[in-house]
């Protein structure tokens, strides 16, 4: 049971890193967006390459925050009856949920979209608006690492469950 409380650990520690370092880009949305603002009112200059930087910062922020939403609680859940139950059911809600639903879900979407972005890849697939970002294919590359990252958390979730089911509740 040790081996399966690292690797929770071990998964938990990496979701925590990649969230805190995600955090940032939120600051970064903030600023390059009042940038824009000023640029665009105060001086009447626009720039579609800012306004994609704050298009592909949240696509980052959205899709590789996703496992540390998971992690945190802070993902979308029906508390209609789950808030109710006891720490063991929610336990086997939680392991079954991510058995039958979120792992399925994850690997259905790195399958379905490999393809997707290895083709955006080899085109180099560039902004299609002048002066854009010329790199889009960085951007859909954050899908199937989202997928991996959310799967991950995924993974670690069932296992701190079935251990909670196993051992008992964490003191």
């Amino acid at each position: 049971m040790s081996f399966l409380r690292a690797c929770v650990q071990l998964i938990d520690g990496f979701t925590d890193q990649c969230g805190r370092l995600l955090a940032w880009l939120s600051l970064g949305m903030a600023l390059l967006t009042s940038l824009i603002v000023i640029m665009r009112y105060g001086f009447s200059i626009g720039s579609i390459l800012a306004q994609e930087g704050v298009i592909y910062m949240h696509g980052g922020l959205f899709l590789l925050g996703a496992a540390y939403a998971l992690k945190t609680g802070a993902h979308v859940r029906v508390d209609i009856f789950y808030r109710s139950f006891s720490a063991r059911n929610k336990a086997w809600v939680n392991s079954l949920g991510g058995i039958i639903f979120l792992l399925p879900l994850s690997v259905f979407i790195l399958i379905s979209s490999l393809d997707y972005v290895a083709e955006s890849w080899t085109i180099r697939e560039v902004s299609p608006e002048p002066g854009g970002i010329p790199a889009v294919f960085i951007l859909k590359t954050f899908i199937p690492l989202a997928a991996v990252n959310l799967s991950l958390q995924g993974i670690a979730e069932i296992l701190r469950s079935a251990l909670e089911l196993v051992e008992g509740p964490p003191h």
